[in-house]
């Protein structure tokens, strides 16, 4: 049997996807390759792994990066079966690269940013980003993606994830149709409908990427640890609409078990 025959996840990684949310990949992308992407990042914040006395501000963003060692990263065979397994068979489009990253420090500081909260997807033309809009289709977004490019503790400011949030969003979506919530509507509780979610933190090595379902309510949080933490959070987007004579995604599937829709 061929190593590509091995590459996927597995059916319980698939079920675990729709009930909590997200799915962990160990080794989904090489070393070397967040190394490579570790080294430009550092080049393009002009500071040194070996300065840490400049290490002044609790994150530094850095935007979309398309350079070849993030393409890869973003299209090894592993990520590609995945998103095929989650989304679909080539209902996505090949990632041109990965973005933003919230590079973040050791600090005793709040870094300003650690509200709960879901990606929105569509009407992002408005110079207004709490008008932006994700709806129960979820138009504009397949998945979303946490690739870590360096080691990630438990006090390095992993991500917190609310296990099973997506179901609890997909709820308070169905109402709005395909036109959605704005982000304001969504957050206007504080996603306190979610506050009894157990919390996971998105711990890895590099290379580790964490695929989760475009609803998930998730936070940053301080970073408590000793070396910055090196991370992207792009979206997988979808090549279209979602078409009901195709069979439904584990994406979908979760939306409709959700809502109690039937399939």
């Amino acid at each position: 049997m061929s190593r590509t025959e091995h590459i996927g996840l597995t059916q319980r990684q698939i079920q675990s996807f729709v009930a909590d949310g997200f799915v962990k990949i160990e080794n989904a992308f090489s070393a070397d390759l967040a190394k490579k992407g570790r080294d430009e990042l550092w080049a393009d914040i002009g500071l040194s792994p070996d300065e840490p006395e400049k290490w002044v501000q609790p994150v530094v963003r850095v935007g979309f990066k398309s350079s070849p060692p993030f393409i890869e990263a973003a299209n090894t065979p592993p990520l590609h079966k995945a998103y095929d397994q989650l989304v679909g068979e080539r209902r996505w489009l090949p990632p041109k690269g990965l973005g933003t990253f919230p590079i973040r420090f050791p600090s005793t500081g709040s870094p300003g940013d650690g509200g709960w909260h879901v990606d929105v997807s569509f009407g992002t033309d408005n110079p207004d980003f709490m008008e932006w809009r994700a709806n129960v289709k979820s138009s504009g977004r397949a998945l979303l993606m946490l690739f870590l490019f360096s080691d990630v503790g438990t006090d390095d400011a992993p991500t917190k994830i609310r296990k099973g949030s997506h179901a609890v969003i997909a709820r308070e979506l169905m109402p709005y149709g395909e036109a959605g919530a704005t982000l304001r509507q969504l957050s206007a509780k504080g996603y306190a409908s979610t506050a009894n979610c157990e919390v996971e933190l998105a711990t890895g090595t590099a290379g580790t990427v964490y695929l989760c379902h475009p609803f998930l309510v998730h936070a940053a949080q301080p970073h408590l640890g000793h070396r910055p933490r090196f991370m992207a959070q792009p979206a997988l987007l979808p090549k279209g609409e979602f078409d009901p004579a195709l069979p439904p995604s584990p994406v979908q599937v979760a939306i409709r078990e959700a809502c109690g829709m039937a399939f």
